[in-house]
Order: C-alpha cells, then structure tokens, then sequence
C-alpha cells in the first residue's frame, strides 16, 4: 500500500530531470516520499486515535482505575502517553491535571515517562520509513512502554511521591450529559479538527526534520556515522543518549534523522537511544519539571531515564 508513495517520488524526480543515483537525486527522492506518506499517515491515525483520546479525562481516568491493581494502571498510563502526541513540556499540565483527579503517583509517573517518551506520530513515521519499518517501530513502542512502567513502578515502590512540590487538591467528577447522536458527531469533528491542528502545528518541524534527513542521507557518507554510533564503538549508546539532553525538538523533526542514521548502519538501539533522550529528557522539560519535582526528585528522573535508556539500547544491539 505503501509503494505510491515511493511511485510518486519516481515520478516527481523524472519529471524534474533527476536521477535516483546522484546525490541531489537520492535526497530529493526521500524527501518527496517521505513528506508524503507522513503527512497522510498522521492524519488517518491521528484521526481514529482522537475519536478514543477524546473521550478520556484525568477524572474518567481515575474512574477507570477504582478497584484495579497498580499494574493495570501503569498500563493504562502508557497506553494513554502513547496517544498523546504532545512534547515533554506540554505533557506536564496533563501530569498534574492527574495528580489533581486522585490518579494514583506511579501512575502518573508512568504517564509522564510515556508522553513525550513513546509517540504514537513518531511511531506511525518509523512505521513507513524506508530503513525502518514494523521492526523498529514495534521494538520502540515496546521497549519505552516498558521503561515507563518499570518507572511508575518504582515510585511506587520506594515512595517518591513525598519528594513532589506540587499538592494537589482531588477534584469532583463533572460530566456532562448528551445524546448519542450528539455525541458521534462531536468526536467526529474533533477527530478532524484535532488531526488536521495535529498536522497544522508539526508541519514545520516535519519539514525542517525531512530536509535535514534528506541531506544527510544524499551527502554524507556511510562511514562517519558508522564510526562514531557504529557498533565498533563500545561508547556509541551512552554518547547517543547524552547528546540527546541539550536538544529540544519534537518526534516529527527528530525522526527523519533517526531513519537517515539507520540507514546508514548505525545500530537500532542506538538510534532508538537518540530519539528517545531528546524527546524525552530536555532542558525545557527539567525546567518545568523543577515547579513539580524536588531537586531530589529530578535527579531521580533524569537519571532512571538515562540508566534506562543506556541498558535498553545495548540490549537491543546485542539481539
């Protein structure tokens, strides 16, 4: 179903007089295909993805999680951090809107791990990219859904919640009757207006992102990225994760360079380790963070999300 995309990015280079074996040809060529089949895949997902998310609150939530175990929760914060497809900074409010519901803390650890950490938009690109594909995206969903488990867990276990700053007070359950009828069609025109924002808001990061991929996957040689995020390089995963820190940037503009580097050999912990640090640990996140957490308690974070993603990228290089 794919193959249009990349038929229309054969075609497009012909009609401009290009060649798919030059530099100028490959990198047009991947931009072309690439920008289309993001752009429609976002906008069918996101809109079947939105007719679910809308009808989610922090209250339904802690609803939902009345009488369940604490494993069924940090499953249900995951999945909910998955559909989300904010960045690390807007997906703080939502972190403390729970907090302000009654959501259970490990729970909302989980849910702010998973956020920014595992998107269902980055997911949807690795899904049909080129050096990519359901590998890749199946190993990042899973292996950042794991993390944010293991995380809400564990502040649970060791009872972080009394290293917060932020007290919240619980809210009362507010809903608000309507028909059926009124209902569909609702979701339905949020479901569109929310994919086409979604679009809307991504586009310039999407773009910027594909032309930065689209260089470097016409221009820059195999070799330099082999030799320094290569598997020759026992240091590849922890610089990988450390150079993620200072960069701020979606998973739109993020992941057009993370499939370049995938292409080009570098190893698919390494590259899912990248992605992972800059969407998920960022200055501006820890900034925001700091009106929310301790000092202790960002330590904490900060270094479980790196520890974590370090191990996770090794062991997925070594299967």
């Amino acid at each position: 179903m794919l193959e249009i995309f990349t038929k229309l990015a054969d075609w497009s280079i012909l009609q401009m007089g290009l060649r798919h074996d030059t530099h100028l040809g490959s990198a047009v060529h991947f931009f072309i295909e690439d920008t289309a089949k993001i752009f429609v895949l976002i906008y069918v997902i996101i809109f079947v993805i939105s007719l679910f998310r809308a009808q989610l609150s922090p209250e339904k939530v802690r609803m939902y999680l009345s009488g369940k175990s604490k494993f069924y929760g940090y499953l249900l914060a995951v999945f909910l951090g998955i559909v989300t497809p904010f960045c690390s900074c807007s997906s703080i409010p939502i972190f403390m809107g729970f907090l302000a519901a009654g959501v259970p803390f490990g729970v909302s650890m989980a849910f702010i791990i998973s956020s920014p950490l595992v998107s269902e938009i980055a997911a949807i690109m690795l899904l049909g990219m080129q050096g990519a594909g359901v590998k890749v995206a199946a190993i990042y969903v899973l292996s950042g859904s794991i993390i944010a488990v293991i995380g809400g867990w564990l502040s649970d276990k060791f009872n972080l919640e009394k290293y917060l700053i932020f007290k919240p007070a619980v809210t009362a359950v507010n809903e608000k009757a309507s028909s059926v009828k009124e209902k569909i069609i609702a979701l339905i025109k949020y479901a569109n207006n929310f994919a086409y924002t979604t679009i809307k808001s991504l586009a310039l990061y999407i773009l910027i992102g594909l032309v930065i991929g689209a260089y470097m996957h016409g221009y820059i040689p195999q070799e330099l990225f082999v030799k320094y995020l290569g598997h020759d390089n026992p240091f590849a995963v922890p610089f990988a994760a450390l150079i993620g820190i200072p960069i701020y940037a979606s998973h739109a503009g993020v992941v057009p360079v993370i499939q370049v580097l995938l292409m080009k050999g570098v190893p698919v912990g390494t590259a899912l380790v990248a992605l992972m640090s800059i969407t998920a640990i960022s200055l501006p996140e820890m900034v925001m963070l700091k009106k929310v957490f301790s000092y202790k308690l960002l330590i904490l974070f900060v270094s479980f999300l790196l520890a974590a993603f370090i191990v996770t990228g090794y062991i997925i290089n070594m299967l």
